[in-house]
């Protein structure tokens, strides 16, 4: 169990909650647009084209997928960061540098995720296995970003995106604009969540020539890019739901999430770190699991 423990602290497991409530959005968007109405019933053929038993194979499957993706990822974030990590004094608890795990066991760790997750999509459709190696492209290749730009950020924020439209592409096989907002909306609000998350190493990466944001322009300007960021996250979440034509429980999931944005940004401060975990773990983890939950509420009650 320790041993358990300790890989689930190596690919920081409770952070799937940022990305997770966004693929369950996708998945149901794309079950909820594919539903009728019997004519003269004010009620729903649930679902018209997809069998019980394949929808809930397929949303296993997907969340198989961001596990895997996920664990892929940051495993070997932290196998190809280890040397930095080991020289961060904010860093060198984690696990390989602390000896807990071997980088060999970390990179294993990794290539059995990158596997199980093709695998996963195997058992989905053939777009999302043609699929897989571009997806593991972007979330594996966020990790060398760092060591050539400042706009990593968005790489992270791109890769955390795949969500909603590969949950989406699960379902119906094919690509739509909807989707598309939802990861949208993901890239700008997971860029400038990580933004507030990198202010606390501006002068590691500044004297281990990294790349960041505040090691490019400044806690201060860093601040302000985030700002504009989260701006751009509430503005795709509300065309979404004008697009969408959702109703009201939507716009509470928008008042929650766009107050999650706002109130992280009140409680972290150029000159005041001290609360740059809250704002970033709970504020952000508000905001996804919240919004989801009436979103998908509003496509069960209204779509």
């Amino acid at each position: 169990m320790s041993k358990v423990k300790s890989y689930l602290s190596l690919i920081k497991f409770s952070h799937t909650i940022f990305a997770m409530p966004f693929a369950l959005i996708g998945f149901f968007l794309a079950v909820f647009e594919n539903t009728s109405v019997i004519p003269g019933w004010n009620s729903r053929v649930f679902p018209p084209m997809f069998p019980w038993d394949e929808l809930l194979l397929k949303l296993v499957m997907v969340i198989l997928c961001m596990i895997f993706a996920r664990s892929a990822a940051m495993a070997f974030n932290r196998y190809l960061d280890r040397h930095f990590d080991a020289k961060n004094p904010r860093t060198a608890v984690r696990e390989i540098p602390a000896g807990v795990i071997t980088p060999k066991n970390a990179l294993a760790f990794t290539i059995i995720s990158c596997v199980l997750f093709v695998a996963c999509t195997w058992f989905i459709n053939a777009i999302c296995f043609y699929l897989s190696p571009v997806a593991l492209a972007v979330v594996l290749g966020y990790s060398y970003t760092k060591r050539f730009t400042p706009l990593c950020h968005l790489v992270l924020g791109l890769g955390l995106s795949l969500a909603p439209i590969g949950a989406y592409l699960a379902v119906t096989g094919q690509f739509a604009f909807l989707p598309i907002l939802f990861s949208l909306a993901v890239i700008f609000w997971v860029s400038g969540f990580d933004i507030i998350y990198a202010l606390q190493d501006e002068e590691f990466d500044k004297s281990n020539q990294l790349y960041s944001i505040p090691a490019w322009i400044g806690k201060g300007k860093a601040l302000r890019v985030s700002e504009l960021l989260h701006l751009l996250s509430a503005a795709a979440v509300v065309y979404a739901g004008v697009y969408g034509h959702f109703s009201w429980l939507y716009w509470l999931g928008v008042l929650v999430f766009i107050g999650m944005l706002l109130y992280q940004h009140s409680v972290v401060k150029p000159n005041d770190l001290k609360r740059v975990n809250l704002a970033f773990m709970t504020a952000n983890g508000i905001a996804s699991v919240v919004f989801a939950i009436f979103v998908i509420a509003d496509l069960f009650i209204n779509k």
